[in-house]
């Protein structure tokens, strides 16, 4: 049942004619945020508020203008891959909420954890996130307008790398540092939360939701976020390991064939040093992936992630190579 403040935010939408008469069911997974599809008549939407403080067991605030933030990042990346994302209907950023079309697509997240793992539409999103860096690249107005550091440090750099520098004292400065480095970049438009359950599998390709985290800033962290997800299910999915990797190579291979705005050396270098700090925040962290939850499982993360934290890699090569000894090992 919708409260009354979103009853009232449908009215001014327009999107609903008779509010009593419409379905309103509350969609499951998000952490930071209410979601609802909204059946009125035969249009069916999603509307999404933001929460002040994030459905996680530690504390996690985050501020909500991230909600407009989201919209803005849509609309931008509308421009240059209509079929990336989904089209906003109705938004009012001072409610802290918004209306976007509803597509019933499958998330990746679900095929992945069927043990289904296409390497074509791995191929698929790493080309389309490069597109989106690609084309927003060395932008001013993107970077005025995308300038929100605080929410960039609330969603993703505090829960991720400055939380688990507090579990690990040996490798805290390094991750401090990395913190500090990633949030000084200022280079593409960024999405923040490229995760196998923010992407549909649309019939054109990668459809990509939940960009509440967007900022103009590093785009190693997108790609090193995405790739970090195939390497954690590879402990929850031991029968499709290899393929996994395979889809790691493929993803991360066509996201370079997009990269024109700077040398791949040099951004390679930079996703491997964040993907090994990234993939010790999934278990160290303050949002653990909720599939791993066996300490062995754990430690074999740990044991893999903190030499390279500790001595960052040039190439994503080199920690696949060893997190594959180190599964085979099992």
């Amino acid at each position: 049942m919708l409260d009354q403040e979103t009853g009232e935010f449908l009215k001014r939408s327009g999107l609903a004619e008779n509010i009593s008469a419409i379905r309103a069911e509350r969609l499951t997974g998000g952490i930071s945020s209410d979601i609802w599809r909204i059946d009125a008549g035969a249009r069916r939407f999603v509307l999404k508020r933001a929460l002040a403080e994030l459905r996680v067991s530690q504390h996690w605030e985050a501020p909500l203008s991230r909600n407009a933030n989201e919209v803005n990042w849509i609309r931008e990346v509308r421009e240059i891959r209509p079929e990336a994302v989904p089209d906003i209907l109705y938004s009012e950023p001072a409610s802290a909420l918004f209306a976007m079309e509803f597509l019933d697509y499958p998330t990746w997240k679900t095929q992945l954890m069927d043990g289904d793992v296409d390497i074509a539409f791995a191929a698929k999103v790493g080309a389309s996130l490069g597109a989106i860096h690609q084309a927003t690249a060395h932008s001013p107005r993107l970077a005025d307008k995308f300038r929100v550091p605080e929410t960039f440090d609330a969603l993703r750099i505090e829960p991720y790398l400055k939380a688990t520098a507090r579990v690990h004292g040996a490798v805290a400065e390094r991750l401090l540092c990395l913190a500090e480095a990633t949030l000084g970049a200022e280079t593409v438009l960024v999405h923040g939360d490229v995760s196998p359950k923010n992407i549909l599998m649309g019939r054109e390709g990668p459809v990509f939701l939940d960009a509440e985290c967007a900022w103009y800033g590093e785009p190693a962290f997108d790609l090193a976020f995405c790739l970090n997800h195939l390497l954690l299910k590879c402990v929850h999915m031991p029968g499709a390991r290899d393929v996994l990797l395979r889809a790691f190579d493929a993803l991360k291979d066509a996201y370079f064939n997009e990269v024109g705005w700077e040398s791949r050396d040099a951004l390679e270098a930079r996703v491997a040093r964040l993907l090994p700090a990234l993939f010790l925040a999934r278990v160290d962290g303050k949002s653990p992936v909720e599939y791993i939850t066996n300490e062995i499982d754990k430690e074999k993360i740990r044991m893999t992630a903190l030499p390279f934290v500790e001595s960052p890699p040039t190439r994503l090569a080199e920690l696949r190579d060893v997190w594959a000894r180190n599964l085979a090992n099992d």
